[in-house]
């Protein structure tokens, strides 16, 4: 009896790898079919990471031209086959992307150390389908668009961070894993300042997950993808701030950080002790973290 109980939910659900191999997806287009929600996935009670339910393989593999139609909401491209599939030259592609009008969904650094993004082949085909676009797509590139382009504006690195923010925060299970998902993209001295109190600094960072493995910990390619994922213009940092004062909040109502026998209880968890001030946070996002708390 014992036994069955133990592994009655292994049996209703598949690890990643076995997922894959179910939905006949290469192991790159299951994760980022997760990534986009396209895959729901349940944590494993026992700590083995996240699982795939078996009723989410039947719903998957009983829709229209499976695995066709999944495989092509994941298909990527780099600058060159977008830009063939847009009929545009791959110059104006990524000055598109640079401006923000096309956003990358993941990235790699090639032989060279040099970032390489990947766009939906999905969003691509809609983009260049909508007529709004058209004089995007031909023609002079707008005047005040080629002064933003000459100031050197490039949001492919923090587009990337709003889709993979949503990534983390679908992932998340509880308020801290929400707040540690915001803090990803800040960095150290910014979580300080927000996060006074050691012990919570310390408890969050355990939930802060890493940007995508590039490299051995240390290697030029690891600080690479580091740099990409720690915000860096003053407005994203100012909203990740608030956003992250916010859902610490939600995580203290939620659940104290644990704390070794004889230290102080944190300041912000005392009666009538005030709180650090912080901008006004962004609604969208406290949004979601308020849904993951309920």
């Amino acid at each position: 009896m014992s036994g069955n109980t133990i592994t009655a939910p292994h049996r209703l659900s598949y690890a990643p790898s076995r997922a894959a191999r179910e939905l006949e997806l290469k192991r790159s287009e299951f994760d980022l079919a997760v990534h986009l929600g396209h895959i729901r996935t349940v944590s494993d009670e026992g700590g083995g990471g996240r699982r795939v339910p078996r009723s989410e393989i039947d719903r998957l593999s009983c829709a229209d031209r499976f695995p066709e139609s999944l495989r092509e909401r994941v298909k990527v491209m780099g600058t060159t086959e977008g830009a063939a599939l847009m009929k545009v030259p791959a110059g104006r592609f990524t000055r598109l992307a640079r401006l923000g009008l096309v956003v990358p969904v993941k990235f790699y650094l090639n032989r060279y150390r040099a970032v390489v993004w990947l766009y939906l082949a999905e969003e691509l085909r809609q983009f260049a389908a909508d007529q709004k676009n058209a004089s995007l797509l031909k023609g002079r590139t707008p005047e005040g668009m080629r002064d933003l382009l000459e100031a050197g504006l490039d949001l492919r690195p923090r587009n990337w961070r709003g889709r993979h923010l949503g990534f983390l925060l679908r992932q998340a299970g509880d308020p801290w894993e929400c707040a540690g998902a915001v803090a990803a993209f800040l960095d150290p001295i910014q979580i300080a300042d927000i996060a006074t109190d050691p012990c919570e600094r310390s408890y969050l960072n355990r939930f802060r997950p890493g940007p995508p493995a590039h490299g051995a910990p240390g290697s030029p390619a690891a600080h690479i993808a580091e740099r990409i994922m720690t915000a860096g213009d003053p407005d994203e940092i100012g909203w990740l701030r608030a956003d992250l004062a916010q859902a610490l909040e939600e995580a203290r109502d939620h659940r104290p950080a644990p704390r070794p026998a004889g230290t102080p209880d944190s300041p912000w968890t005392q009666h009538g002790s005030p709180r650090p001030e912080v901008p006004q946070p962004s609604r969208g996002l406290l949004a979601r973290l308020r849904r993951r708390s309920s």
